[in-house]
């Protein structure tokens, strides 16, 4: 079976968040599919098969990181519906069946993907003891982002501190269940991007995150709040780096990337 590595919310390769995808006739055990995640050993790998006509979806999606499956990730859907369109396996808008409910991911004609996620409910909190520490900054504000996304989102002063930020991850993973998502407002209004953000996930075995998607669908609600405007992009400035444009629609949070296939393979397990 084919196996590709995407790079997904990326203009060129060698940038964004890579994926791995596996299509399927059906899923097999999911030590399988674990093993597979473990050893192409990026953040996510998506594996995905298609449903019978007439239902809700059209292709059945799961993701798992190298430790574990998880419930939603918007880097490695916008990667499978790169592959589905780029290999005309699928036309038009894609219903991906998932753990989070049905997404869908609707190319444009000129190779972008939107993708339909749930916004996470975001809940104001207290700071919890040692997170500042943990982090390695102070923040200003820190929100819950519901059980869906399962981070703590915490807005920093200035993008200084958050380019800035090497935290220690151990200890950070005892403050959320998947991890951290660390934020601040564009420093330069000028700039062509609103929010600069950056996701540490040690609970599901991702120190430093490329580029998120589902954090966006935290992170879009609360800087339109901030700044007033329903449609923004926001730059995740990890190593790789990416930039996510989000579209606020009330409980749906539309974000929007370009991917790109950086390699083609066969996969020789059984």
């Amino acid at each position: 079976m084919r196996i590709r590595i995407v790079d997904a919310f990326a203009e060129r390769p060698f940038t964004g968040n890579p994926a791995g995808v596996v299509l399927l006739d059906s899923f097999p055990d999911d030590l399988w599919l674990r093993n597979v995640a473990m050893e192409v050993n990026h953040a996510e790998t998506a594996f995905a098969h298609p449903l019978p006509e007439g239902g809700d979806g059209d292709w059945a999606l799961r993701w798992f990181t190298p430790v574990t499956e998880v419930a939603m990730c918007g880097h490695a859907t916008l990667a499978t519906a790169h592959v589905l369109h780029t290999t005309g396996t699928h036309t038009g808008p894609v219903r991906f069946a998932t753990r989070s409910g049905v997404l869908t991911a609707t190319p444009a004609a000129d190779g972008a993907i939107t993708l339909d996620f749930p916004t996470a409910p975001l809940t104001r909190v207290d700071t919890p003891a040692g997170v500042a520490d943990a982090l390695g900054a102070e923040p200003v504000a820190v929100f819950d982002t519901g059980p869906g996304v399962g981070d703590l989102l915490l807005e920093l002063a200035d993008e200084k501190a958050v380019l800035g930020l090497s935290p220690d991850l151990r200890a950070l993973g005892a403050h959320s269940v998947r991890g951290i998502i660390a934020t601040a407002r564009a420093e330069d209004p000028a700039s062509d991007y609103d929010y600069v953000s950056r996701c540490f996930f040690p609970n599901v075995g991702i120190a430093e995150d490329s580029v998120t998607g589902s954090a966006h669908t935290a992170l879009a609600p609360h800087w339109s709040a901030r700044l007033g405007r329903p449609d923004l992009t926001g730059l995740q400035a990890s190593r790789r780096t990416g930039f996510v444009r989000t579209a606020l629609r009330g409980d749906r949070t539309l974000l929007t990337g370009r991917a790109v296939t950086v390699i083609d393979g066969e996969l020789l397990t059984p």
